[in-house]
C-alpha cells in the first residue's frame, strides 16, 4: 500500500485517523502500532516476523548496553545488535548481488537465495542502528517500554521510505505528545502538497522519462529532456512522499525531521548533499563518516573516508553496480571539492549552479538506468556520440506534449512557488480569506490528484526498491 493510492486515501487513512482520535490517550500508541502492522502486512505479511525479530534484538541489546555500559559485555551487546541488523539487511538485500559478482569473477555457479527484498528494510534497519548506537554512546536512554520502541520502528508514515527518524527525535512525542487543530491543519496542508508533487508532477515526469526507451528515433535534445525529467521525477517522487509522511506525522502529533530543502538551487555538490535526503546524509555523517575520523584527518585518510561513505551510500540505495557507480561519482566530486575545488566554485556565481545541475542530471542517468549498458547508451545520446541527431520530429512531439509539466516541475523545484504562496496568503489574510483560499487550493489539488489516480495506471513508487 502506498500513500498515492485510492485504498490508502479513501479507506485506510480515514479509518485509522478516526480510530486514533477516538481512542483514549493511553492506547493511542497501540492503535498506531496495529494500524502500522496492518499497513505493512497489506503488501508483505510474511516479513512482519522478520521486522519484529529485528526490533526485539535491538530492544534487548540496548537494555544490555545500558545496564553494562563501560564493560566488555556492553560492547558485545552492541556488536551483536550491529551484526544482526546488518546481517539481516545483507542477506535479503545484498547476498545475491555479491554472489553474482563472485560467480563472474571466479567462473563458479554458487546458488542464489530465493528471497524478495522486504519493503522499507533499509529505513527501519538504519533507525534501529541509530537507536542502539545512541544508547551505547550515552546520548539516549534505552527504552524500557517495548511497545514504544516497536511503534517507533514500524510507524506507517515513515516506515517504507523515511525520512529516517532517530529515536531521540520522537521519544518525547511517543510518551506525551500533544494534538492541536493548528498542527492537524499543518499536517493536512503538508500531506496534500506532497500528494500533488507525487501524482501531478512526478508521475507525469516519469511517463516522459520512460518515453526515451520507447521512441524509434531519439535525439540529443530529447535525451537531455528525458534525463532532466528523470532527475526531477526522482526529486518530486521522494520529496513528495517525505512531505506526505511529515504531514501524517503532524496530524498524529509527531514532528519528523525535514528531508529536502530545494537541492536543485545548490551552488556546489557539497551543498546539494546538505539539501538532498538530509536524514540519510546526517545518518552517514554521524554513524560512519565521523567515527572514521571525518574531515579532521590527513588528505589520504579523508579520501578514504569519503570513498567508504559514498560507496556505502550507493549500496544503500540498491544492490546494483549502477548504484555503486552513482555513489562513487558523487564521492569523487566531493573529494575534489573538499581538497581544492570548493573555493573556486563558490566564486563562480553562475557556473557553479550549471556545474551542479549537469553533475546531478548525469548522476541520475546512472542511478535510474536498469543497467550500465542502458546508462551508457543514454549518456552517448546526450553528448551526440555515435551520430545521434540533435533533434527529430518524434522528439519534438514528446517535448511539446510534456512541456507544461516540465516547466511546472522546474519552477516547483525552486523556492519561487513557496514565496508566491506566502505573499498570496498574506494578501488574502488582509481580507480574512486566507482560510478559504487554502481550503480551495488544497481541495483542488486533492480532487485533481484523485482523478489522476482513478484514470491513470502509471503510479510507480521509486523508493520501494530501497
Amino acid at each position: 500500500m502506498v500513500f498515492s493510492s485510492m485504498t490508502f486515501l479513501y479507506y485506510f487513512l480515514p479509518v485509522v485517523l478516526l480510530a486514533y482520535f477516538v481512542a483514549p490517550r493511553k492506547v493511542k500508541n497501540g492503535v498506531l502500532l496495529l494500524a502500522s502492522l496492518f499497513f505493512y502486512a497489506w503488501g508483505e505479511p510474511k516479513y512482519i516476523v522478520l521486522m519484529s525479530v529485528t526490533v526485539l534484538i535491538g530492544y534487548f541489546c540496548a537494555l544490555m548496553i545500558e545496564s553494562r555500559r563501560g564493560k566488555i559485555s556492553g560492547k558485545i551487546a552492541l556488536v551483536v545488535a550491529l551484526i544482526c541488523c546488518l546481517g539481516i539487511l545483507g542477506v535479503f538485500k545484498y547476498f545475491n548481488f555479491f554472489v553474482s559478482g563472485f560467480n563472474k569473477v571466479t567462473g563458479l555457479s554458487v546458488g542464489f537465495l530465493n528471497v524478495t527484498l522486504p519493503i522499507g528494510i533499509s529505513f527501519y534497519t538504519f533507525q534501529l542502528i541509530s537507536y542502539v548506537v545512541d544508547v551505547y554512546r550515552g546520548t539516549l536512554n534505552a527504552e524500557k517500554n517495548f511497545l514504544n520502541l516497536f511503534t517507533y520502528v514500524v510507524m506507517f508514515p515513515q516506515l517504507i521510505a523515511g525520512p529516517i527518524v532517530r529515536y531521540q527525535d520522537v521519544v518525547s512525542d511517543l510518551e506525551t505528545r500533544k494534538h492541536s487543530i493548528p498542527m492537524v491543519r499543518e499536517g493536512i496542508l503538508r500531506f496534500v502538497i506532497g500528494l500533488g508533487k507525487k501524482v501531478l508532477i512526478a508521475n507525469q515526469l516519469g511517463e516522459l522519462a520512460d518515453t526515451y526507451l520507447e521512441v524509434q528515433d531519439t535525439s540529443v535534445l530529447f535525451a537531455w529532456v528525458c534525463a532532466i525529467a528523470s532527475a526531477l521525477q526522482i526529486y518530486f517522487d521522494f520529496s513528495g512522499y517525505s512531505d506526505m509522511a511529515i504531514g501524517i506525522g503532524k496530524i498524529l502529533g509527531f514532528r519528523f525531521p525535514e528531508n529536502f530543502n530545494y537541492p536543485y538551487i545548490s551552488s556546489s555538490i557539497t551543498e546539494f548533499w546538505r539539501r538532498w535526503h538530509m536524514t540519510l546524509g546526517g545518518w552517514f555523517r554521524d554513524y560512519v563518516y565521523i567515527p572514521l575520523g571525518g574531515s579532521r584527518v590527513k588528505s589520504g585518510r579523508l579520501v578514504f573516508n569519503l570513498l567508504i561513505v559514498w560507496m556505502l551510500t550507493g549500496l544503500w540505495h540498491g544492490a546494483s553496480i549502477n548504484f555503486v557507480l552513482w555513489g562513487m561519482f558523487f564521492g569523487v566530486l566531493l573529494i575534489a571539492e573538499k581538497l581544492f575545488l570548493l573555493p573556486y566554485i563558490e566564486k563562480a556565481k553562475v557556473f557553479n549552479h550549471i556545474y551542479v545541475l549537469l553533475a546531478v542530471i548525469i548522476s541520475f542517468v546512472i542511478f535510474d538506468a536498469a543497467n550500465i549498458s542502458q546508462a551508457g547508451n543514454m549518456l552517448a545520446d546526450m553528448f551526440g556520440i555515435g551520430g545521434t541527431p540533435f533533434i527529430t520530429d518524434e522528439s519534438i512531439y514528446h517535448i511539446v506534449s510534456y512541456g507544461f509539466t516540465l516547466f511546472v516541475a522546474i519552477i516547483g523545484a525552486t523556492p519561487l512557488v513557496k514565496h508566491l504562496s506566502v505573499k498570496a496568503m498574506s494578501v488574502a489574510e488582509k481580507y480574512k480569506l486566507d482560510a478559504v483560499l487554502e481550503a480551495v487550493v488544497l481541495g483542488l489539488i486533492f480532487i485533481i490528484a484523485t482523478a489522476h489516480l482513478v484514470d491513470g495506471s502509471f503510479n510507480p513508487f521509486l523508493y520501494f526498491r530501497f
